[in-house]
């Protein structure tokens, strides 16, 4: 919500007061302020200027000659593309020397040979987004009102000289959607009562409702609905003054008409649609539900496919607005309209929801109906807004609102005791200083032996149960003037827990190693989601997600990482070693009734060098093995490197020659390998290798108990033994086989050589082993190993048909 600082000084007394201690007193009482912003902020010597003269450019079939008085002895010429530029209006003048917006400096020059001693401005060169500027100026300059004085700042005249209070409003906080809602809220808080000066309402003696008939086909869909009829309106742009003030809070200027529902809508927080009464095609408004596959034309120009959820405006027949959410285009009002016909209403919030998300028409009127208006001022509103656009538009207002439904608020009755208070605040407030607080918000209280009786009107509608009231007192006194204790009784020192521990000191390790933590979306594509599994499960999508990009939920840390990846690669950073902790979320039942499953992961990603060239060291790229070292130090600090194991994968987006499965025991927790030469094409980078791990099964891991032994006191001893085998044949199947037969004696087995190539028969490989001996008891004989050494041949022949050679 924007909040124009000298609107509110309109209502309160805010002259002692600056903008930035405002905001500065309202995050402290519960409303929190993202920021001031002062739109005349870093532009300087901008003025009022006058167009003298206007003669096209002899060198230029767009360039016009203009001689400007800027308040000088002389004109000024100026050269100026702008299509709307004539003699006559008064615009606005960048100086030499002066600053528009993105810091870009003015300065005296020439174009096509012409001098030009300055600049006629757009609104969009000095600060004004696209998106607030009204059509008419949207392509070229804006015109100022007649009776700006030349060479004057333009501030003024455009409402820049104010300061624009940015507030993040909560849900519970709806009433702050809304300028009298903000006013009561500083009142309160500097101790003032906000006097609101609306336009009075003239009636003339001509009945509405002999122009109009209104009803309600189910209250609780509107409970309050009401039309009020303006005849003999004349649609223009509305007064600088309003204009002003709509695009300060963020909204572009339409007319005189839709601009005072607006005006209205920031004003009370009541959301109004104004219909050309002639194009309704009946004098009736019949408030219903859509029948199913009812079409509509809305304002946007988009054919809506209706259902029996959404609310719609008819005229007896046929749908001329959705309600709460869009008018029709039909019945807008356009610049032949001559009899305008006001709703103002209250809809069923839920319904709204569903349809502005069903059409993804959000607006900030649906948003209102969402999170709750005031439904004591509905009927004020629309009066209010009535009054406006009689005066705007030259209108009449027929007498008396039209009503279909209506609704009596009252006010909400809540109770507290002063030692409630107390207690649940730590404080010692006295009666006094409890009433006083009621009293600034100027809620009427009854008190009686230390029970407050407190009358909150609806302008208040979150505040139901007495620890409502209890937060109301907290604000308003001062959250920063509450008692700090500390806890008393027995406590527990906070600590982490052994998971939470071993987390930590798994990230040391990660980045001890030479790699940077990164943290993805979760939300990424159904094909990045699909890709990198570690086991299969549906996808979790999101209804409504903000783009493609992001529409569900992620079953894999790998192509977040790969994202960082290729980020960094079309930025010039080559080197590259990341982790990631995070959840993946895996469906095993129907996604649209149960919730994902969330499973901790640990993923990796390098790519490049692993040690840079330099005088002295040729570079080293990184390899398969870099990555597989890093995980042998992670399975070694959980204490369960001896029961891991690694086998062939099958995934199709990963290297099929450089990758592998890995086993804890006979469990799958996860892969490592290279990055498919296809895949990494799709994300435009180098080779690159990733493993993924299942962290769960890592932390839950049963660990034995460390078991100290003394070293040895008898010698080791080693045997090589080399042999042939097929290519398929992995170096985890013949250390299995080779610890399986060498004995308990068998310390350690070493693969030290590996070879394909001349003298080797086409399939197979050479491979050669390092077997080490010891008996920690007595020094092993020729003949222990050599019996042990037979075993082991023996065996890899029998299990893995190898040639000993």
């Amino acid at each position: 919500m924007l909040v124009s600082y000298k609107w509110l000084q309109e209502y309160l007394d805010l002259s002692n007061i600056s903008a930035k201690e405002l905001g500065d007193k309202m995050s402290v009482t519960g409303i929190e302020v993202e920021g001031v912003h002062y739109p005349s902020e870093g532009l300087k010597k901008i003025v009022v200027g006058k167009v003298v003269e206007c003669v096209p450019h002899p060198d230029s079939d767009h360039l016009s000659i203009c001689q400007v008085d800027i308040g000088e002895e002389e004109l000024s010429q100026i050269v100026c593309g702008a299509p709307n530029v004539k003699a006559g209006i008064k615009v606005i003048v960048a100086l030499p020397g002066s600053r528009i917006a993105g810091n870009v400096k003015i300065k005296k020059g020439k174009m096509r040979g012409q001098v030009s001693n300055g600049m006629i401005c757009s609104l969009q060169e000095i600060g004004f987004s696209d998106s607030v500027i009204p059509k008419e100026f949207s392509e070229g300059i804006q015109y100022l009102p007649a009776d700006a004085v030349v060479g004057e700042e333009v501030f003024s005249y455009l409402g820049m000289d104010d300061a624009i209070i940015d507030l993040s409003i909560t849900p519970n906080r709806a009433d702050a959607l809304s300028i009298r809602g903000v006013a009561h809220e500083v009142g309160a808080i500097y101790g003032q009562k906000p006097v609101f000066k609306d336009e009075p309402l003239v009636e003339v003696a001509r009945p509405a409702a002999d122009k109009i008939k209104v009803s309600v086909a189910a209250e609780n869909d509107a409970p309050a609905y009401q039309i009020r009829i303006i005849e003999n309106v004349k649609i223009a742009p509305s007064p600088q003054w309003l204009q002003n003030r709509l695009m300060a809070e963020g909204i572009r200027p339409i007319n005189n008409v839709v601009d005072v529902t607006n005006y209205i809508l920031l004003l009370f927080g009541q959301p109004l649609h104004a219909f050309d009464y002639d194009q309704l095609g009946s004098q009736e408004i019949l408030v219903r539900r859509a029948q199913e596959k009812e079409a509509l034309v809305t304002l946007d120009g988009e054919t809506r496919q209706l259902t029996t959820e959404d609310i719609v405006i008819t005229n007896g027949r046929i749908p001329v607005a959705l309600a709460g959410t869009m008018g029709g285009l039909d019945s807008e009002i356009t610049d032949k309209t001559t009899t305008v016909a006001l709703e103002a209403a209250l809809f069923d919030s839920t319904a709204i929801r569903k349809t502005s998300q069903r059409f993804n028409l959000r607006s900030e009127s649906s948003a209102r109906f969402e999170k709750g208006i005031n439904r004591g001022t509905v009927g004020e509103a629309g009066d209010v807004a009535a009054a406006m656009i009689a005066m705007l538009a030259g209108g009449e207002v027929l007498s008396g609102a039209v009503v279909g439904t209506e609704e009596v608020v009252e006010n909400a009755v809540v109770t507290t005791t002063l030692a409630h208070i107390n207690w649940v605040l730590g404080t010692e407030l006295s009666v006094k200083e409890v009433t006083d607080v009621f009293a600034a918000l100027d809620f009427p209280c009854l008190e009686e032996n230390g029970t407050f009786t407190v009358s909150v009107p609806p302008r208040r509608w979150d505040i139901h149960i007495q620890a409502d009231l209890v937060e109301e007192v907290a604000r308003i006194y001062g959250y920063d003037k509450l008692p700090s204790t500390l806890p008393s009784g027995e406590t527990v020192a906070g600590s982490l827990t052994a998971n939470q521990q071993k987390t930590r000191n798994l990230r040391s390790l990660l980045e001890g190693a030479g790699l940077t933590e990164a943290i993805s979306y979760a939300l990424t594509t159904e094909a990045k989601s699909e890709s990198f599994l570690l086991k299969a499960s549906q996808l979790t999508r999101l209804d409504w997600p903000m783009t493609e990009e992001r529409s569900v939920l992620r079953l894999n840390l790998i192509s977040g990482l790969l994202d960082d990846i290729a980020y960094n690669v079309a930025r010039k950073n080559h080197n590259l070693a990341f982790y990631e902790i995070g959840r993946v979320f895996y469906q095993e039942h129907d996604p649209l009734k149960d919730l994902p499953q969330e499973e901790k992961h640990l993923a990796l990603a390098i790519t490049g060098e692993m040690i840079a060239k330099d005088w002295q060291d040729k570079s080293v790229k990184v390899d398969f093995f870099t990555i597989k070292g890093i995980l042998t130090n992670v399975f070694v600090k959980f204490k369960v490197a001896d029961r891991i194991t690694y086998q062939k994968a099958e995934m199709a987006d990963l290297h099929p020659g450089r990758s592998a499965e890995i086993y804890l025991d006979e469990v799958k927790i996860g892969f490592v390998g290279q990055v498919h030469p296809t895949v990494a094409k799709g994300y435009d980078i180098s080779e690159t290798y990733v493993a993924e791990l299942n962290l769960v099964a890592l932390l839950e891991a049963e660990v034995a108990p460390l078991v100290y032994q003394t070293v040895s006191k008898f010698p080791t001893v080693s045997r090589d033994i080399a042999m042939l085998v097929a290519e398929e044949v992995t170096n985890q199947a013949i250390v299995e086989v080779i610890r399986q037969a060498a004995g308990k004696f068998l310390k350690k087995v070493t693969l030290f050589d590996v070879y394909q190539g001349d003298n080797i028969e086409t399939g197979h490989k050479s491979m050669a082993y390092s077997l080490t001996f010891v008996n920690p008891e007595a020094t092993l004989t020729d003949e222990e190993i050599n019996r042990s050494m037979e075993k082991v041949t023996k065996a890899l022949i029998e299990n893995v048909a190898a040639v000993i050679r």
